[in-house]
């Protein structure tokens, strides 16, 4: 056929006629879709950062293990449609550039990582460690099926690039300080103590109240229909089988629980020893050897500190067991110390030191006739394992068979629960919780996303239990008639009415001691008595609740408030206001300080990693993001 065509093309004719023929091909391709072919050019890659693509396929495993992740935790399904609702893709895309941003920027500044320091920080990983505690590869080999990683060196190569991220993430934004300003505003906020002299009016001081006509009642009613409309109902049948509900403590002999103490006893019951220990620090071991031969001759650790200009704070390491020693040189010099006695001169990472042990807090460990009974339910629950396992697949075969729920259960020698009447919040019909549901958030999420009739997936429990559920009727959301919760109505009538009357009672006693009249002679002209609260902070009170401990805080000091504390009035004046000196050894201003620093180091990473990307370029290709996550392509 070719060599027609070409004996036709030797003349004009065949020529003009070959031309016609090929541009009409031409045509008809470009409307039939000859494109199509240069559509897919660039779609095996979802994004380009710098020099660096990441793959349709990276990104898909990175997307599919996420997802996978939020099942597990969450212990349902989740659909695609569902994680990218929620953002799930963009996410995984936005952590995909940052990783590969960053892999860029520490390759160009020449950081890397032997193969030692890598080998030992997976071994010292806990997260690989077996029942000893120590490093186990069946359980290494098994993460890493887990997280998706091909082999081994997979592994090793992107934890080399995990560490040299944290390495750079840890020189950008590690130790960040707390500026003074912002430490003074915690300080503040959380030690400020109000004093305030204050009233109640109790709701007897509202009178009596007259009881409303049908006319005020039906107008009440139509202005607030949905706050007495009732909720939608559930029927269901539940069926839980857990590892607690099967167990079986008398089945775990005396002997069996020891063995099983033995085996675990260093780990779970050991307190391992701990001391109180104190170092200097000294320039060169000559000043420390100076150092101790004071101390020898009769000088005390606190003295040759002192002449060191260092307190006893400074000096002070706390309570250390031996693991919690950075500098395994000091930790095995303070461990092989008598109580009191001063150690040689130790030569450490940061200098020459000196150290002592204050006090001694031996070992301890618990004996097996104190937990016995947790050791024996922990036993019998591991046990109830498998136990649980059985029942699961004895009810699914009932299920495939087509029995009911109820039926499936009774034949495997269980009995399902019938709740007649469920709300999303887990109350029945009048409005009283539910006791003794299993999984409740989880399995009531499951319930009101099904329907009757429907054929659910099986739930799982946080212990490895199973749990099966039917909607056997659903009553809907509905307005209820007046008729029908007319007692309710008629309550919240009177309760609006007290709060109207205690409401301008209480403004206008507050009004007249802003003129100059005193709480206590008000007080006295209504038979009220004056309290004082002067222990008021935001943390709460003793003497008053929360909500007037709101108010009081949201006024200036020495101002003149109220407010509704239930059904009574609480009108105040704040008399003073103090905060007392900061203290650097607050505990608790510590961990809010530890909560600031991780915040403040997030910020100002995710701001350098913005800058990086930014310098390297980022482009995306949308189309392949929604092929890799199954999305619209439209």
């Amino acid at each position: 056929m070719l060599d027609s065509m070409r004996r036709i093309s030797q003349n004009w004719i065949g020529k003009t006629i070959m031309t016609v023929l090929f541009g009409i091909l031409i045509l008809s391709f470009a409307v039939w879709g000859i494109a199509d072919i240069f559509k897919g050019f660039g779609a095996s890659r979802v994004a380009k950062v710098g020099s660096q693509e990441i793959s349709l396929d990276a990104y898909r495993a990175a997307y599919q293990t996420q997802l996978t992740n939020l099942q597990r935790q969450s212990r349902q399904p989740i659909t695609n449609e569902q994680a990218r609702a929620a953002g799930l893709d963009r996410l995984v895309l936005q952590r995909l550039i940052g990783e590969a941003a960053l892999d860029q920027k520490t390759k160009s500044m020449g950081l890397a990582l032997s193969d030692a320091d890598i080998a030992q920080s997976v071994v010292a990983d806990p997260t690989f460690a077996g029942p000893t505690g120590k490093f186990d590869r069946t359980r290494f080999m098994d993460v890493l099926r887990d997280a998706g990683f091909p082999n081994e060196q997979r592994f090793v190569q992107e934890q080399i690039r995990v560490y040299l991220r944290q390495q750079l993430a840890e020189s950008v934004s590690g130790g960040l300080p707390i500026p003074k300003v912002l430490n003074e505003a915690i300080h503040r906020y959380r030690s400020e103590t109000r004093s305030i002299e204050y009233v109640r009016l109790p709701e007897a001081a509202a009178g009596t109240i007259p009881a409303p006509t049908d006319e005020q009642l039906t107008a009440y009613y139509d202005a607030r229909k949905l706050a007495f409309r009732a909720p939608e109902y559930r029927n269901i049948v539940v069926l839980a089988v857990t590892p607690a509900s099967v167990a079986d403590v008398s089945k775990i002999s005396d002997a069996d629980a020891m063995r099983y103490y033995d085996d675990i006893k260093a780990q779970k019951y050991t307190t391992a020893e701990t001391r109180d220990v104190q170092q200097i620090v000294f320039p060169d071991e000559a000043q420390a050897t100076e150092a101790l031969a004071k101390i020898k001759a009769g000088a005390t650790f606190e003295s040759v500190a002192a002449e060191r200009k260092l307190s006893d704070k400074d000096i002070s390491l706390g309570t250390m067991s031996k693991r919690d020693f950075i500098d395994a040189a000091i930790g095995n010099a303070a461990f092989a110390l008598a109580e009191g006695a001063p150690s040689e001169p130790v030569k450490g990472n940061f200098g020459t030191v000196l150290v002592r042990v204050t006090k001694i807090n031996p070992q301890t460990v618990k004996p097996f006739a104190e937990v016995a009974p947790e050791i024996k339910n922990d036993l019998a629950t591991r046990r109830a394992r498998d136990d649980v396992m059985n029942l699961r697949d004895k009810v699914e075969d009932e299920r495939t068979s087509g029995k009911s729920l109820a039926e499936a259960a009774k034949a495997a020698g269980l009995e399902a629960r019938t709740i007649e009447g469920i709300d999303a919040s887990g109350r029945d019909r009048n409005g009283k919780e539910i006791p003794d549901i299993v999984e409740r958030e989880q399995l009531l999420r499951a319930v009101y996303s099904s329907d009757v009739g429907v054929d659910n997936d099986v739930l799982t429990t946080r212990d490895n239990g199973y749990i099966w559920f039917e909607v056997k009727a659903v009553d809907p959301a509905r307005e209820r008639t007046l008729a029908e919760v007319r007692d309710q109505v008629a309550k919240s009538w009177r309760d609006d009415e007290v709060v109207r009357i205690l409401s301008e009672k209480s403004a206008d006693i507050a009004k007249r001691m802003q003129d100059g009249t005193s709480m206590a002679d008000i007080a006295k002209e209504l038979g009220l008595t004056v309290e004082l609260a002067n222990d008021v902070k935001r943390t709460g009170s003793e003497k008053v609740s929360s909500a007037v401990v709101a108010r009081v805080f949201s006024v200036a000091n020495g101002a003149i408030a109220s407010v509704a504390d239930g059904l009574d009035r609480v009108i105040f004046k704040v008399l003073d206001s103090v905060t007392p000196p900061l203290n650097d050894d607050d505990d608790g201003l510590k961990s809010i300080q530890d909560r600031l620093k991780t915040s403040m180091s997030e910020d100002v990473l995710n701001q350098y990693v913005t800058r990086v990307q930014n310098d390297l370029g980022v482009s995306i290709n949308e189309a392949a993001v929604r092929m890799a996550v199954g999305g619209d392509n439209q």
